[in-house]
């Protein structure tokens, strides 16, 4: 159901055009030395995954986004509507955004990426030909 959507190629580390070849070269971000290494081209349709120098720098802004919402997210469940203690949401929350780094990273190139190429399906592109 999710199969020619955005959402599909974010989640499941797709490329963002055909939602075939895999963007990252692991498929676990916490594959610690290797969660940032990505593919140079996609394996199926050739679409360039290094477009250009500095093009995953808007990426950052797309992870830092993630960051905050989640905590607003934690800061909004735990301490207004449970009435916990602040100092504990941070010792909770610090070590838990840690642990989401590799996530965030890998999450928000894709994001980016989406965000420039579109979705191409192998029945648009026969007709095309």
């Amino acid at each position: 159901m999710l199969k020619g959507t955005k959402l599909y190629s974010i989640l499941f580390n797709k490329c963002p055009r055909c939602h075939e070849g895999d963007f990252f070269v692991t498929k676990t971000a916490y594959d610690l030395k290797n969660f940032d290494k990505m593919h140079k081209r996609c394996s199926h349709c050739d679409e360039d995954f290094e477009r250009e120098p500095g093009f995953y720098f808007g990426a950052m802004y797309t992870s830092y986004g993630l960051y905050v919402a989640t905590i607003v997210t934690s800061f909004l469940g735990y301490v207004i509507f449970l009435g916990g203690d602040e100092l504990r949401l941070l010792a909770f929350l610090i070590p838990g955004l840690i642990l989401l780094m590799p996530l965030y990273f890998r999450i928000g190139r894709r994001i980016w990426i989406n965000i420039f190429v579109k979705y191409k399906s192998k029945k648009a592109e026969e007709s095309i030909n």
